[in-house]
């Protein structure tokens, strides 16, 4: 124990006194950051960036019809205008374009709408334009039919279906999604942290295995204790450096935007504008906080942990086993396949198939097969699931990483003192027979 803690306290400083481990730690947030001011700023000027939407329309049906939309204003030309002429003024002053509605019966102009412009129009601009243009022509054909609007708007009715469980608590709408953002966030996270951490691990065993330090180290520990000394000191240089990054990117998000006064939010779309102008965001963000609190945050909590070390310890025994069994990180190529594989599969499981029915056959299967189900009950658990799935997903979880440890420390035993031949996967079986 004494060896593994030795180990364990030699990787940790190797890594964290890094140069590019430093660089990268303090580097990243800086980046990131400035990244999401950019965008946010952009944003802001584009929205600034008033375009001219020029509208020609000889009926005279849909005369301001159209308001302000987005970085969009509009301007009418007289209805007795040319179309030449309107399209060539707007050709010399730069306009953004020009919608032209030509005076024809209706059964011919549905389809003779048609928009100028000189680049590649906002597809939400024409989706707006044609929503526009079809609510007024609707309305004006219920009018010549004698349909009487005010009664239709009195005799219609929206219906809000309320959730409920059977226990009678109430849930809302925005429930499965905050569910699936908590569970998605873990997911994704961890297998981030395997990928990033695990090549990490694989690539100091090959630097070690290359300059011939693994054959002082391995003359006084015993493979299994440098093994596992490599995999725990790294995953706490990691931990350390996503803490670090969490710090600083909360201190630069907030220095950002208190001394450049860029509203790191501030990135607008229509939707939000909508939102914010019909006083919904405000309700949102109330059901919001409140179905965060109902979520099972303990068991969540809880869960990630325990998944995310067996997670992590699983991949990690493989990462190393794949960086002792080979001399270069351009033969890693044929074993990281399936590993990526894996990872890949357990968030196109998630994504794909936890959001539409957590509790189907495919989910549950696959929170139970090991190397997917870190991230796919991960994404489950919000949703609710059984005490019972959640304690044999981790059972069998941590079997198999025990299992998976005694295969990687037979590989590596071999691997980290074999020179100058590629392995084969047929190779590799037969190590684990020595």
């Amino acid at each position: 124990m004494k060896q593994l803690k030795l180990i364990i306290k030699r990787e940790y400083l190797n890594k964290i006194r890094n140069k590019s481990f430093i660089v990268m730690t303090f580097l990243s947030p800086l980046i990131f950051i400035g990244l999401i001011s950019l965008v946010a700023y952009l944003s802001r000027v584009n929205n600034d960036d008033k375009q001219i939407v020029t509208v020609l329309d000889q009926t005279g049906r849909y005369a301001n019809q159209f308001e302000d939309f987005d970085s969009f204003t509009f301007q009418y030309l007289n209805t007795s205008q040319q179309f030449e002429s309107a399209k060539t003024a707007v050709e010399e002053q730069e306009g953004y374009g020009l919608l032209f509605i030509p005076n024809l019966p209706e059964n011919q102009l549905k389809s003779k709408i048609t928009f100028y412009a000189e680049d590649s129009p906002s597809i939400d601009l024409l989706r707006y334009l044609s929503k526009k243009i079809e609510d007024k022509t609707f309305e004006d054909n219920l009018k010549e039919s004698g349909v009487n609007l005010s009664q239709i708007s009195e005799t219609s009715s929206n219906i809000d279906i309320r959730v409920e469980n059977f226990s009678g608590e109430e849930s809302s709408k925005i429930a499965g999604v905050l569910k699936l953002v908590f569970g998605g966030a873990a997911g994704y996270f961890l297998m981030m942290f395997i990928i990033i951490y695990g090549n990490m691990i694989m690539r100091s065993v090959i630097e070690e295995k290359t300059n011939r330090i693994i054959e002082i180290i391995i003359s006084s520990v015993k493979p299994i204790q440098l093994m596992m000394g490599k995999i725990i000191g790294t995953s706490l240089a990691g931990i350390t450096q996503f803490v670090v990054w969490l710090f600083l990117g909360s201190v630069l998000f907030f220095t950002v935007s208190i001394i450049f006064h860029v509203d790191l939010g501030s990135v607008d779309t229509p939707q939000k504008a909508m939102l914010e102008n019909s006083g919904a965001m405000e309700a949102m963000v109330q059901t919001g906080f409140a179905e965060i609190a109902n979520l099972p945050l303990a068991t969540l909590i809880i869960s990630f942990l325990i998944y995310f070390i067996g997670g992590y310890l699983l991949y990690s025994s493989i990462y190393v086993s794949i960086g002792a069994a080979v001399d270069s990180e351009t033969d890693t190529q044929q074993f990281m396949m399936p590993v990526i594989m894996m990872l890949m599969l357990g968030v196109y499981v998630g994504f794909f198939t936890v959001i539409n029915n957590p509790h189907g056959t495919v989910a549950t299967v696959f929170s139970f097969i090991p190397f997917t189900s870190p991230i796919v009950m991960l994404m489950r658990i919000p949703f609710g699931v059984p005490l019972w799935q959640i304690i044999l997903s981790m059972v069998i979880l941590y079997i198999t990483f025990t299992g998976v440890v005694w295969l990687a420390a037979k590989i590596y035993r071999v691997g980290i003192l074999m020179y100058g031949k590629k392995p084969s996967y047929k190779e590799l079986y037969k190590w684990l027979k020595y």
